[in-house]
């Protein structure tokens, strides 16, 4: 790759991982307060797989370049902008966009990475992980000696979950698939066989007074057995549908219904309380406490890491251009941590 050459994939419409394609052009100029990226280390995450398919959200229209999140070197600095910026090693959270060489970043969205960890480690634990922080400690507020249940405890959002929730003295039940149990036992985590076991019946063995906190990100009938499984006080944080990732319809309808039974679940009068998290939440209407909040706790998951307390969990590393490859392992549900992509 040439210094002043840009090679970004591009998702072209609803396609199978082989209709990604690779585009190259010239390196861009960053604008008054923004900086140029040069990717490191970015990932596919559970957003892309739901993009491909037209399932995410608010996706943009087709075509685009994928891409939630990514670690790289600030290579150059826009008017306004800190020029000892360059050079320096940092993680952005963007939506889409991070499968590329090199991005233009606004510079307040920019996270420095700490020495000592590697750009692939660091990528694994950007949306990952604030994503885990935040529902754990800005929603469900979990406390030592409290029980925590975590849905789908070997995935990206999962296995960091499992560790913070560790790390924070609470006592973890997780489910997964069998061959994912050796190292959740390891982590401290007690698991369940969601394929082969009654998770409801085997939760209410584990903790019959009823789990503090629940993280679901399956959505539909999981979602209302998690709600139906805290204890008096408990919490619901909700994530996610992905068991619609293959469903034909409306992208909008599964993130409205539960939205209606979060509300629903928050009126009535038991104490217990209902979250839908997104990590996006609030930065139309307060920039600048979404920035802070996102330094704020990225900052802890990187220290984390550093600290011990998480181990970033890297299933594959590829190169960019191998990005379809990339997307279809991350979908074939064999592999535990995360895909990474490096320049």
């Amino acid at each position: 790759m040439n210094a002043g050459e840009l090679i970004e994939v591009v998702l072209p419409g609803k396609v199978e991982p082989e209709g990604l394609y690779v585009r190259r052009g010239y390196v861009p100029a960053a604008g008054p307060g923004q900086a140029v990226v040069r990717m490191e280390a970015t990932g596919v995450s559970f957003a892309e797989q739901q993009m491909r398919r037209g399932r995410y959200y608010d996706q943009p229209p087709f075509p685009f370049v994928p891409g939630y999140d990514l670690v790289g070197t600030v290579a150059a600095v826009g008017d306004g902008v800190d020029a000892t910026l360059v050079g320096t090693r940092v993680a952005a959270l963007l939506k889409v966009g991070g499968w590329a060489s090199h991005v233009v970043v606004d510079a307040a969205d920019l996270v420095p990475v700490p020495e000592g960890i590697d750009p692939a480690q660091a990528e694994t634990v950007v949306v990952n992980g604030i994503t885990a922080w935040q529902m754990l400690h800005r929603k469900a507020r979990v406390r030592p000696g409290q029980t925590v249940l975590v849905h789908g405890a070997n995935g990206g959002v999962g296995s960091v979950l499992v560790q913070l929730a560790r790390a924070a003295g609470a006592h973890v039940i997780g489910t997964a698939s069998a061959r994912h149990h050796p190292a959740l036992r390891d982590r401290g985590v007690t698991p369940i066989d969601y394929r082969t076991e009654d998770v409801p019946a085997r939760v209410r063995e584990l903790a019959p007074g009823g789990v503090d906190a629940a993280f679901d990100h399956v959505g539909g009938r999981s979602a209302v057995d998690s709600w139906r499984l805290l204890a008096p006080g408990g919490t619901l944080v909700s994530y996610g549908t992905a068991s619609t990732r293959d469903d034909d319809g409306s992208k909008q309808w599964p993130v409205l219904k539960l939205l209606g039974r979060v509300w629903l679940w928050n009126a009535l009068p038991n104490g217990r309380s209902a979250h839908f998290y997104n990590v996006w939440a609030g930065r139309a209407l307060n920039r600048h406490r979404f920035r802070v909040r996102l330094r704020t706790d990225l900052a802890a998951v990187f220290q984390a890491v550093r600290d011990g307390d998480v181990t970033a969990q890297i299933a594959a590393e590829l190169p960019l251009v191998r990005a379809a490859e990339a997307l279809r392992l991350a979908e074939s549900g064999t592999v535990a941590g995360k895909v990474v992509l490096r320049a």
